[in-house]
């Protein structure tokens, strides 16, 4: 079998899944960028696709050989551009996030949910009332490096932009870009016993349960394409920190939706892992286990899918973070920002999508269905990771930079879904018109705790 970096770079050169030939396309005008983001999201999903027709094949069903829409791939990249609720498109970052000026260097903050908010002030020493501006003014008097390590301390989200170069000559750099894209390791728990599904070709993964502790966008996308695929798949959100409205409703669909405090009703928890196949995770390295939350011992044989921002080992392994700040300490920003003639130093920019993410989620369904595969074979469980930098150091790696692109085009409306008041982008694969459900009402499901968040 290709290893997923293989997928990626086969798709980049025109082979297509599963060896097929393409026809001729633009690399996408809607992800337009200096660095190769078409070749990383057309491979991405054509990762999955194909791994998703190994596990057809395995199962005696018919595979599928997918054949790629790129219009369809960029739109679901680019979901959140399509995204509207009752005819309005959302505020994709908060007041406080975003790039700030410190003395010395770029910085970017990451405040979208009111708990970053909080300790990001906090670790300014600013006052729960402070402004844009007031951010503004203090990070302007703090060094770029004072800054990010005030953040880390308070577990705050704010980083040092950095250049390509000092990134991969960073310990936390060469940590990122080690290993595979994908890394799927054997666990030695095993006595796995396979039930039996009702699986078909479209839906091949019928009958198999996934619990979803994940937010934001990779955790999400990856659960979102195992559903499309028909898993059974539960979200479980904590009662303390309820997740962006626009963010639930553009990422969960075909889920079911729960609220679980793991911190208090773990035996509610172990109830729901006794009869899962997946888990997929986005706790930070070793936060599962402080919580006493052990998938492996409370479900021998579990496949247990991890995502997470820097990965799960150098300096930065416990460290909080998103795809815009992967992109601002990995070199990216400065490399999509446009240089001014009249400054010394370059702009910053962003990707034309939150491409590290969508792109590791993706991988990361196509890593579990490979586990799901090798677990059949000896019944032991698997444990499959991708981390955001690490996606990040590959597209870094690739060539085919194009520094004078054109401005990246908005998604083309036809890939968009509309379901009463919420627009969102179609599945990505083509022989799916739509996900089996638009996102249900948030805690809606048996384990509900507290009331659904304002916007859903």
């Amino acid at each position: 079998m290709a290893t997923y970096d293989e997928l990626v770079r086969e798709y980049e050169a025109g082979v297509g899944v599963a060896g097929q030939s393409l026809p001729p396309v633009a690399p996408g005008a809607n992800l337009a960028a200096t660095l190769p983001v078409w070749a990383l999201a057309g491979g991405a999903v054509a990762a999955f696709a194909t791994a998703a027709d190994r596990w057809r094949e395995d199962c005696g069903l018919t595979p599928l050989r997918s054949i790629l829409d790129p219009g369809r791939v960029a739109a679901a990249f680019s979901s959140e551009r399509l995204f509207r609720l009752n005819g309005q498109q959302p505020d994709i970052f908060a007041e406080l996030s975003g790039f700030f000026r410190a003395a010395d260097a770029w910085v970017r903050t990451h405040a979208n949910y009111p708990h970053h908010r909080a300790r990001l002030l906090a670790a300014l020493d600013l006052p729960a009332s402070a402004t844009r501006a007031d951010v503004t003014v203090r990070v302007a008097a703090l060094s770029a490096a004072d800054i990010e390590q005030r953040a880390a301390e308070r577990g705050a989200i704010a980083v040092r932009v950095r250049g390509e170069q000092e990134w991969a000559d960073s310990p936390q750099g060469k940590a990122a870009a080690s290993g595979p894209l994908v890394a799927v390791e054997t666990r030695d728990d095993n006595g796995w016993v396979e039930s039996p599904t009702a699986a078909t070709s479209l839906l091949p993964l019928r009958g198999l349960r996934v619990l979803d502790l994940t937010r934001v966008i990779a955790g999400p996308v990856a659960t979102r394409a195992l559903a499309l695929l028909g898993a059974d798949v539960l979200r479980i959100d904590a009662p303390e920190l309820p997740e962006i409205g626009w963010q639930f409703l553009d990422t969960c669909q075909g889920k079911r939706s729960t609220v679980v405090d793991l911190r208090t009703d773990l035996p509610v928890f172990h109830e729901l892992i006794s009869s899962a196949d997946i888990i997929i995770s986005g706790y930070r390295p070793g936060s599962l286990e402080r919580l006493g939350v052990r998938p492996a011992e409370m479900r021998p044989g579990i496949v247990h899918g991890r995502v997470s921002a820097w990965g799960e080992s150098g300096p930065w392994g416990g460290r909080r973070g998103f795809d815009s700040i992967v992109q601002a300490a990995s070199g990216i920003s400065l490399i999509e920002g446009a240089h001014d003639n009249s400054h010394s130093e370059p702009s910053v920019g962003a990707l034309p999508a939150q491409a590290l993410d969508h792109a590791s989620g993706y991988l990361l369904a196509a890593g579990v269905l490979d586990a799901l595969r090798t677990r059949r074979a000896d019944g032991r469980g698997r444990d499959v990771r991708v981390a955001l930098a690490r996606t990040g150091s590959w597209l870094l790696s690739q060539p085919g930079r194009t520094p004078d692109h054109p401005v990246a085009q908005a998604p083309d409306p036809r890939y968009a879904v509309t379901h009463g008041a919420v627009t969102t982008a179609a599945p990505a694969l083509s022989e799916y018109p739509d996900h089996p459900w638009p996102a249900p009402d948030y805690g809606s499901d048996t384990f509900s705790r507290k009331a659904r968040p304002d916007g859903l």
